[in-house]
Formats: C-alpha cells, sequence, structure tokens
C-alpha cells in the first residue's frame, strides 16, 4: 500500500465513523476531493453544499454542480450575501475571515437543518504555511472538520487523490473568490464584483486558463500564467480584448509582463500577507499608481 493510499484509507475510516457530513463544496479540487472521500465513507449521508453569492462567478456554481453529479453526492445550495457585512466591504487584511466566517456559517445552519452535526471543508495540509489566510481561523473558531489537514494531505497529494477518482478537476487551477481581484482599501461592491466577472469571462474565451483580471479602479490589470504569457502577447489578443473591457467601464487596460501572481492585486502590502491575497493596504495613495511603482511577490495560487 502506498502513502497516498494509506492516507485516503485513514480519512475515509475516519469520516466513517460520523452519522452525517455536510461539505463546504465549491467545486474546486481540495472540496471535491473531500466530497468524494465523504461520499467513499458514507454513501447517501454524505452531502456536498455549495455558498452561492456575488463573489461566486457564475461559471463556478455550474463547476459545482457538474462535479457533484460526477461524484453522484447529493448536492444542496444555500444563498447569502458577503455585501450585507459592512467588515467585508470594507476590504482590510481580515477579508477572507469575515467571508469564511459567513459562508461556513450557513453552512452549519443548513447541516442543522438536514440533522447533519458535522461540516467538513477542503483545507489541505499546505495550507496553514501558504501565507497569511485568514480564513484559516474561522474554520477553527467554528469547529469545522479538515480531512485533508487532520490526514496530511498535501496539495499534490489530493491532486493524484482527485485524479484516481477520476474527478474532472484534478488539474483545475485554484480559483479564488472575485474579491481577490479587488486591492486591499478599495471596497467591495456589487457592481466591481460583477465587471470582474464578466471580463475574466472573455479573458477565458480565448483559452486561457491561469489568469487574473484584477480591478484597480480605473484600470484593468490582466495576469496570464507565465507558460501561457507569450500568446496573451498575440495584437490580435490585445486589439480583441481592449474595447470590451473598456465598455464594462474601466478606463484604462494593461497585460502585466510579470505574468500571474498571488496577492498582486495589493503589491505595496506586507509580502507574507500579500501572497494570501490580503495585505493590507500603507497609504491612501492612489491605488492605480501602486501597480506600477511596486516590486511584486511570487507565489502561484
Amino acid at each position: 500500500m502506498t502513502t497516498l493510499e494509506a492516507k485516503r484509507d485513514a480519512a475515509v475510516d475516519a469520516l466513517s465513523a460520523h452519522d452525517g457530513i455536510l461539505v463546504a463544496f465549491s467545486g474546486g479540487v481540495d472540496s471535491s476531493t473531500v466530497a468524494a472521500l465523504a461520499h467513499d465513507a458514507l454513501g447517501d449521508d454524505a452531502v456536498a453544499c455549495t455558498a452561492k453569492s456575488e463573489t461566486l462567478p457564475a461559471a463556478e456554481l455550474e463547476d459545482a454542480r457538474r462535479v457533484a453529479a460526477e461524484i453522484g453526492i447529493r448536492h444542496e445550495i444555500v444563498e447569502f450575501s458577503e455585501l450585507e457585512s459592512d467588515a467585508f466591504v470594507e476590504n482590510d487584511g481580515d477579508r477572507c475571515y469575515h467571508c469564511r466566517t459567513m459562508r461556513l456559517g450557513k453552512m452549519l445552519e443548513r447541516a442543522r437543518e438536514l440533522g447533519i452535526e458535522t461540516v467538513c471543508d477542503g483545507t489541505n495540509a499546505d495550507d496553514p504555511g501558504a501565507g497569511h489566510r485568514p480564513g484559516l481561523r474561522a474554520v477553527e473558531e467554528l469547529e469545522v472538520h479538515s480531512p485533508l489537514l487532520n490526514h496530511d494531505l498535501t496539495k499534490p497529494e489530493v491532486r493524484a487523490l482527485a485524479d484516481e477518482y477520476g474527478l474532472s478537476v484534478a488539474d483545475k487551477p485554484a480559483m479564488a473568490c472575485l474579491s481577490s481581484r479587488i486591492p486591499t482599501g478599495l471596497e467591495v461592491t456589487e457592481e466591481r464584483l460583477t465587471r470582474v466577472e464578466r471580463a475574466e469571462a472573455l479573458v477565458r474565451q480565448w483559452g486561457f486558463e491561469g489568469f487574473r483580471v484584477r480591478d484597480h479602479d480605473d484600470l484593468a490589470r490582466i495576469e496570464i500564467a507565465s507558460d501561457e504569457l507569450e500568446d496573451a502577447l498575440d495584437p490580435a489578443f490585445v486589439e480583441a480584448i481592449r474595447d470590451p473591457l473598456l465598455e464594462l467601464g474601466f478606463d484604462h487596460v494593461t497585460l502585466d509582463l510579470h505574468g500571474y501572481r498571488t496577492g498582486s492585486v495589493s503589491p505595496a502590502g506586507d509580502r507574507a500577507a500579500a501572497e494570501a491575497e490580503s495585505a493590507p493596504a500603507e497609504t491612501d495613495d492612489p491605488l492605480v499608481e501602486d501597480v506600477f511603482s511596486a516590486t511584486y511577490p511570487g507565489g502561484d495560487r
């Protein structure tokens, strides 16, 4: 038996000890793997639950529905709005904490309605060491179980396990919520979230997989993964993407030649915090100016 098989069996055995489990399910590789493990352990007593809000792209919700069907797990959807929280809208360094607290709170409510005592999330063994992650504090405070973390499953192992389960998302790039495209200190609004979602849909039509459209108020900064950056320099793409993004309300559109990097939306903040896409702003100077003046950290979330 391989180490991965041993970890999988241990996780399934531990999950089997529960009468029922609700998995906080985004449809990404981590939560999908937890859902597959839970379904393996409990069958119909396992439920995947996706929280629908303004920060979740419609395409991600459809992916979640599709992957839940692949697994064969019951799929529930709860709705809430992060924008009802002044603390979230303010967009300080704890934005992810406020979001995760509300999101998991809805999961716990639905679990109670279904008579389920245990809620699990997709935190993996690499996450605690990946810089400033305020959302993990919410997981701990709400006593949500993290099977991947508890059984020391790293991100590469999670992807390998997802592949063993035949999940189509085994190689899916990480997808942080839409608010992560908005610099710390700039209010999160429905208008900004909507135009980021529409802007990224336009970029996705060109076949790019690793990318972000960062919303610096008047400026849209497109980041493309380094292995796809050459395609983004194609004049046809440059000409085709500029006007549609201007029509969304941006005054300027730029292609970031550093490529796609975790946390670059708030480059003026602490480097470790920036790597988690939640660095605190240090000044009240215009955020667009920071885009051109800062030295960017590396990373690949």
